[in-house]
C-alpha cells in the first residue's frame, strides 16, 4: 500500500514511518530539509521538500495514496511560540487534510492529543470529555484544540473518512518528549519537586505507533481514539524508576501550589521583561498538581490496541539513557 506522512521526522512519526516501510508499504514523507530525513530516505521512503503550509508541494504526492498520516506539530512551551504553533498546528492541520480530500485520499488519520482535555483534575476520561479552549494551561494546548474541534471534528461530521487519534504521554529510547525533562530531573538527582499530584499517562512510542496503524486499517470514519497508557503522578513514576534502576527518587515535594505561584511569578517576568527561565510559566502551570489523564479503553475494545506493561517501557527507557551518560552521549 501507498501512504503520505507529515511529521516523520519526529519522534512518533519517525518511527511510524520507519515501521510502513519495514512492512513493505511504499511511504512519502513531508519534510522541511531533506537532509534531516536522509535516514529514512536510505530506508527507502520517498522525500518530498515542503511545509504543512505548502498546499502545492503536497498535492502531486498525494495523489493514489491510501492514506494519510497527519503527525506534524510544533510543540513549545511559551508564550512566545503561539504564533508559529497557530501556523503548523492549526492552519497545517487545516492544509494537509483539506488537500487529502481534495485529491481523494480515502482514509486519513490525524494526530491529536490528550492534551485538548487539558487538566482532568485526576479524572481519567474518555474521548466524550470536552472542555472550554480558555480553561486550557498552555498555547499547545489550545493550538491542539483549535485544530481538533475546529479543523478535524467539522470534517468529520461532513462525512471526511478521517479518524483523529489522540496520544497521551509517548516515550522509548531516544525519548524527545515531554516526558524526557522528567528523566532528567530524576537521573540528575533532583533533591526536590513541586506537586506530588501532577501526572500523565505513559505509553511505549511502538506502542503508540501500532495504535496509528491499527487506526488506519480498523478505526471508523468520524471517531476519536484515545492512545494512553496508565495514569501515574510524576512521584509514581520515579518510585517506580527507583526501583528499577537504584538512583534515588527525590524525598521532598512542595505541594501543587507552590509551582502555581512559582508559574504566577514567573509569567510577570515573561511578561514584563520578556525573560526566559529555565522553566517556563507553561511548564510550571503542568506541575501544580496537572494531571492529562485518559483512558484508551474504546481503542482497546475497537481496534484491538494492546500496550505493554509500563514497568517494562520505563525500564527499556532507563536502560537506554543510562547507557548513554555512560558513553557521555546525555
Amino acid at each position: 500500500m501507498k501512504f503520505f506522512v507529515t511529521g516523520a521526522t519526529g519522534f512518533i512519526g519517525g518511527h511510524l514511518a520507519q515501521k510502513l516501510i519495514a512492512q513493505g508499504h511504499q511511504v512519502t514523507c513531508l519534510v522541511r530539509n531533506p537532509d534531516k530525513a536522509t535516514g529514512l530516505a536510505q530506508l527507502g521512503a520517498t522525500l518530498v521538500k515542503g511545509d504543512v503550509a505548502d498546499r502545492t508541494a503536497m498535492r502531486e504526492p498525494m495523489r493514489g495514496v491510501d492514506g494519510v498520516f497527519h503527525m506534524a506539530a510544533l510543540y513549545k512551551l511559551g508564550l512566545e511560540f503561539k504564533n508559529q504553533m497557530m501556523a503548523a498546528n492549526v492552519e497545517g492541520t487545516r492544509h494537509v487534510l483539506e488537500t487529502a480530500l481534495e485529491v481523494g485520499v480515502p482514509k486519513l488519520v490525524y494526530t491529536s492529543t490528550v492534551g485538548v482535555f487539558g487538566n482532568t483534575h485526576g479524572k481519567i476520561v474518555d474521548e466524550t470529555y470536552h472542555v472550554e479552549k480558555q480553561t486550557l494551561a498552555s498555547e499547545y494546548e489550545r493550538t491542539k484544540w483549535a485544530a481538533h474541534y475546529e479543523v478535524a471534528v467539522p470534517l468529520q461530521q461532513r462525512g471526511a473518512p478521517l479518524v483523529n487519534v489522540q496520544p497521551g504521554g509517548v516515550t522509548g529510547p531516544g525519548d524527545t518528549s515531554p516526558l524526557n525533562m522528567v528523566y532528567d530531573f530524576y537521573l540528575n538527582r533532583m533533591p526536590l519537586m513541586m506537586g506530588p499530584q501532577a501526572g500523565s499517562t505513559v505509553a511505549h512510542v511502538d506502542d503508540i505507533v501500532d495504535g496509528h496503524l491499527l487506526a488506519m486499517e480498523k478505526g471508523r470514519n468520524g471517531e476519536s481514539y484515545i492512545l494512553a497508557g496508565p495514569s501515574v503522578t510524576y512521584k509514581q513514576m520515579m518510585e517506580m524508576w527507583q526501583s528499577i534502576c537504584g538512583v534515588p527518587a527525590p524525598k521532598i515535594w512542595l505541594p501543587g501550589w507552590t509551582a502555581s505561584l512559582s508559574a504566577s511569578l514567573v509569567g510577570g517576568l515573561e511578561k514584563v521583561f520578556k525573560l526566559k527561565t529555565a522553566l517556563s510559566s507553561e511548564a510550571l502551570t503542568t506541575q501544580a498538581d496537572y494531571t492529562f489523564y485518559a483512558s484508551a479503553d474504546k481503542a482497546k475494545r475497537e481496534l484491538g490496541w494492546q500496550p505493554r506493561p509500563i514497568e517494562q517501557t520505563f525500564k527499556e527507557v532507563l536502560d537506554d539513557k543510562l547507557a548513554r551518560r555512560k558513553q557521555g552521549k546525555a
